[in-house]
């Protein structure tokens, strides 16, 4: 059996296939305004691309390219949209981790810095105490030299 494709019908597919192909290329042209593009719409678009074209390859083989580029072009956009979304989540979160753990390093350096300082100044301390014991000690002695004296 051959089947007969009217004027109407075959006007339809192509009207379907050329609009289907601008929903591709409007896809196209919204991603590429936004530069650079997160995770999230880079899955947006590579799924939306894809199912476009895997949905009018599919659309074609039943004669209707148009409505399975629509169609697969809406559901690659919503499954590559919710795994660039996953994607982008574990890199902000990544991202947010990086820069806790940097605080935290300068924190520890800061702390390092302020223990060093701690024990240089015990070290004067002890330094200056030591001194003063040995002034106190050189004046008693001196006391005890000069009361020997004076006893004789």
């Amino acid at each position: 059996m051959e089947m007969v494709f009217s004027k109407q019908q075959k006007e339809g597919t192509t009207l379907k296939a050329r609009a289907g192909v601008w929903v591709v290329a409007v896809l196209f042209m919204v991603a590429g305004c936004a530069q650079p593009m997160n995770k999230r719409e880079k899955g947006f678009l590579i799924g939306g691309g894809m199912g476009a074209a895997t949905g009018a390859i599919i659309g074609a083989a039943v004669g209707n390219p148009g409505a399975g580029a629509a169609i697969g072009g809406a559901m690659g956009a919503l499954g590559g949209g919710l795994i660039g979304d996953q994607l982008h989540g574990q890199e902000v979160q990544q991202e947010e981790q990086q820069k806790a753990m940097t605080m935290q390093q300068r924190e520890l350096q800061q702390q390092r810095l302020e223990l060093e300082q701690m024990k240089k100044e015990r070290e004067e301390m002890k330094k200056e105490r030591q001194e003063r014991e040995i002034e106190d000690l050189r004046a008693e002695l001196d006391e005890l030299r000069s009361s020997r004296r004076s006893r004789r």
